[in-house]
């Protein structure tokens, strides 16, 4: 009968150090605590932020909230692009730390504000910031998780964690091109790969770097849906077959590098 992975042991690809900041070194109650400090003192960032905010009558502080649906991103973007002009910076930085702030808790409803800033902002900044977003709260996640995670895994998805520390030890050298591949494919969620990734292993500079290049392709998409943010009926409503087919031609030559290089160290073995 075959045994369930239990993660037990360190799940680290090979030739990798053992991840430093583990239940070895910090003790599961105090992680925990830690990180629970450390969400209350970010909603209290939040909530600081949008403190910044001009006075608002009771229609437009109904509408400021986070967005679930298309209807909610409407509401906002209506929002906040009536206050964009006149309090630019403190738009910009409450989109900033809102996004980090869902990421790092991995928070759903990143993907709307994605769209939000295709309606907000010029493709290129809206992108820069997405990107940047993306890479900074995905590695927040990563350090939380180093923390608390280990445990988590352990209880809860240990056969998934165990078949990715496995793909991943198969693709150590080429680490960078196997998480940008996945980051703009549906393989493995988003959330699982900021968890898992410090549990088994993962550097977190190429994490980081393969982040914000992965996320480019598919935030693009979403950042153009919202510049017809009022025409969306879905958050997916304007990706055409068109779109999902460069996405996936992308996807493959962000690992046929990987492929190559295998196949010529076959060759010169």
């Amino acid at each position: 009968m075959e045994k369930t992975p239990t993660l037990d042991h360190e799940i680290v690809p090979n030739n990798s150090p053992p991840l430093r900041g583990n239940d070895d070194t910090l003790s599961s109650r105090s992680a925990t605590l830690l990180v629970l400090v450390v969400f209350i003192m970010s909603l209290l960032g939040m909530v600081w932020v949008f403190a910044q905010f001009p006075e608002l009558d009771e229609e437009d502080t109904r509408q400021l909230r986070l967005p679930r649906e298309i209807n909610d991103a409407k509401d906002l973007g209506r929002l906040l692009s009536k206050y964009k002009d006149s309090h630019y910076y403190t738009v910009l930085s409450s989109y900033f730390l809102t996004y980090i702030f869902l990421q790092t808790f991995a928070i759903p409803g990143s993907i709307f504000l994605s769209i939000l800033s295709g309606f907000l902002f010029p493709t290129v900044l809206a992108l820069s910031l997405v990107c940047t977003c993306s890479g900074i709260g995905a590695t927040f996640c990563y350090l939380l998780s180093s923390l608390i995670g280990r445990g988590l895994v352990r209880k809860y998805i240990p056969e998934r964690a165990e078949k990715w520390r496995e793909q991943v030890s198969r693709h150590k050298d080429d680490l960078i091109n196997y998480i940008i591949f996945l980051r703009m494919t549906p393989f493995l969620p988003n959330w699982f790969i900021n968890i898992v990734s410090p549990v088994i292993g993962v550097p977190i500079t190429p994490f980081f770097i393969a982040t914000v290049i992965g996320v480019a392709p598919p935030s693009f998409l979403f950042i153009r849906a919202g510049t017809t943010l009022y025409e969306l009926t879905t958050a997916t409503s304007h990706i055409s077959w068109f779109s999902i087919g460069m996405l996936a031609v992308l996807s493959v030559l962000s690992i046929l590098p990987v492929l190559f290089r295998r196949r010529l160290r076959e060759k010169l073995d």
